[in-house]
């Protein structure tokens, strides 16, 4: 179980990339992450207690990595709480079945954050452009 949430932390590493450089498609994505995050943090808080903050801290770090536009970071935050509080209501205490849905949740986070890490991946290097007021070079005599 430990190498499944290894998988999903790991992918939650500084990116990078800036959420502003993403696509639409990225930025939906990073709120899918968000909720399984949240999801996380509240199964695993069932069984660990309200101080267990491990999944928070992730979350706390990928906002960080990505800096997203303020309409992002709410559309993350958002989705962080809506997967905490559907979780929170489905197990609010640790029962067996919670090892069960943190399985599903961890697979369903390795999925999004491979996704993300493959977009990572694909994003092109541009030069930068000289500068275009620079004076032609000098010629030969």
């Amino acid at each position: 179980m430990r190498s499944m949430f290894a998988v999903l932390a790991l992918a939650l590493a500084p990116l990078p990339v800036l959420a502003q450089e993403r696509t639409p498609d990225l930025h939906q994505t990073l709120a899918e992450l968000a909720y399984v995050l949240g999801e996380s943090h509240a199964l695993r808080q069932a069984c660990s207690g309200a101080g267990d903050q491990y999944w928070r801290n992730r979350m706390i770090r990928m906002v960080e990595a990505e800096q997203p536009d303020a309409a992002l970071d709410r559309q993350i935050k958002e989705g962080f709480n809506a997967g905490f509080l559907f979780r929170r209501g489905e197990y609010p205490r640790c029962v067996p079945a919670v090892r069960r849905a943190q399985a599903v949740v961890a697979g369903r986070g390795r999925d999004l954050s491979a996704r993300l890490a493959r977009a990572k991946v694909a994003v092109p290097v541009v030069e930068p452009e000289p500068p275009t007021d620079m004076a032609e070079p000098a010629r030969p005599r």
